[in-house]
C-alpha cells in the first residue's frame, strides 16, 4: 500500500478551476494519450493522494463516497480518516470542499466545478495534457496559459512540482497570412520533479479521477465478459440442439 501522508503545506496550493471562458486550443488529435491503468491500485492509490493535495481545496468530487473509494482501492476507513479525509468526517460523506462559492467566483472569476464527471465528460487524454500543457504568459492574470484551455482560469497550481514551461512557436506562411503555431514547450523554471516523474504524477492524479467518473468500471467489464461467456455458451448450445431437433428433416 503506497504511503498516502500528505504534507500540510500543500493547503495553499489548492486553488483554481478547469474551466475556462475560452474553448479548447487544441483538438483530440493533438492531445498525447494518458495512458491510465485504472486497474493498478497503487496508481489510484497515489492518485487520491494527489487530488487531495493539490486538487481538493477548490474542486469537490460530489458523486462519489469515501466509503467506496477506500473499498476500492483497498483502504480502511483509518487510513482514509487519517491520510485522505481532511474535509470530511464520516466515509459516507462525499468529497466536497470549504471555500465558499462566492469567495471563488470573487477569486477566480468562475465558479471551480465538480470534477465527479469530467473524465467522463472531457475524457483521461484531455486531463493529463491540460494538467501538462501550462506555459507562462505575461497577459494572463495568473501569469499562465494552457495549451488544451486557452484562457483557463486556473492557476498553474503544479507549477512547484513541473516548474514553468516557456511556449516554442513556429511561424509560416498560409493563404498570404503569417500563422503562429505553438509547437511545444521548454523548462524556463525549473520545478521540483523531473520531466519522467512529474509525468508520472499527473497519470496517477488523472487515473484517480477517472476512476471516481465510474467506479464501478472494473466490476461492470468483469460482468460483461462472464455475460459475453454465457451467451456464447447458449449460442454453441441451441445450435446443438437445432441439429438435433432437425436432423432428420431433408
Amino acid at each position: 500500500m503506497v504511503n498516502l501522508r500528505i504534507s500540510a503545506l500543500a493547503a495553499v496550493l489548492l486553488v483554481g478551476a478547469l474551466a475556462g471562458n475560452a474553448h479548447a486550443a487544441g483538438s483530440k488529435a493533438d492531445l498525447e494519450p494518458s495512458g491510465i491503468d485504472p486497474g493498478n491500485i497503487n496508481s489510484l492509490q497515489r492518485g487520491a493522494r494527489n487530488f487531495m493535495n493539490y486538487c481538493s481545496g477548490c474542486h469537490s468530487a460530489q458523486y462519489v463516497r469515501w466509503k467506496t473509494i477506500g473499498e476500492d482501492l483497498e483502504l480502511s476507513d483509518e487510513q482514509l480518516i487519517n491520510n485522505l479525509m481532511f474535509n470530511a468526517e464520516k466515509t459516507f460523506e462525499t468529497i466536497n470542499i470549504a471555500m465558499r462559492a462566492e469567495d471563488a467566483e470573487r477569486w477566480f472569476g468562475v465558479l471551480p466545478p465538480d470534477v465527479s464527471l469530467i473524465a467522463r465528460s472531457r475524457g483521461s487524454d484531455y486531463i493529463y495534457n491540460f494538467l501538462k500543457g501550462y506555459y507562462i504568459d505575461p497577459s494572463k492574470t495568473t501569469g499562465v496559459n494552457n495549451r488544451v484551455l486557452e484562457g483557463t482560469a486556473m492557476p498553474h497550481v503544479l507549477g512547484g512540482l513541473q516548474g514553468y514551461q516557456r511556449a516554442i512557436y513556429e511561424t509560416r506562411e498560409e493563404g498570404g497570412e503569417t500563422v503562429k503555431e505553438l509547437t511545444g514547450f521548454e523548462i524556463a523554471v525549473p520545478g521540483s520533479m523531473d520531466a519522467e516523474a512529474y509525468d508520472e504524477f499527473v497519470r496517477d492524479t488523472t487515473n484517480f479521477l477517472a476512476y471516481i467518473a465510474e467506479p464501478i468500471r472494473s466490476e461492470r467489464r468483469q460482468l460483461g465478459v462472464w455475460v459475453l461467456i454465457y451467451l456464447l455458451f447458449f449460442l454453441i448450445l441451441a445450435r446443438m440442439l437445432k441439429k438435433q431437433i432437425w436432423k432428420d428433416v431433408k
